[in-house]
């Protein structure tokens, strides 16, 4: 029977020149680009969309405009 705790680890890729780029302005995005709806911000809040949630979102959209999403991101 082989002893499974003395396997050697698996090997890891190596790193490639291109991982060290940073990431060009072209694919930066701050979600700026379109308005946040309702679904939106309760997936924000870790929750999944109901009906209910969706209509308080609404809400509190409509009340807060887009600094509704300020409580949930840093």
């Amino acid at each position: 029977m082989a002893d499974k705790s003395r396997a050697k680890p698996e090997p890891q890729p190596e790193p490639q020149p291109e991982d060290d780029l940073p990431t060009p302005d072209h694919l930066l995005h701050t979600g700026a680009e379109r308005p946040i709806d309702p679904e939106d911000l309760v997936r924000l809040s870790g929750r999944e969309p109901t009906p209910e949630l969706v209509e308080e979102a609404r809400q509190r959209l409509e009340e807060e405009g887009p600094a509704a999403i300020e409580r949930y991101l840093p």
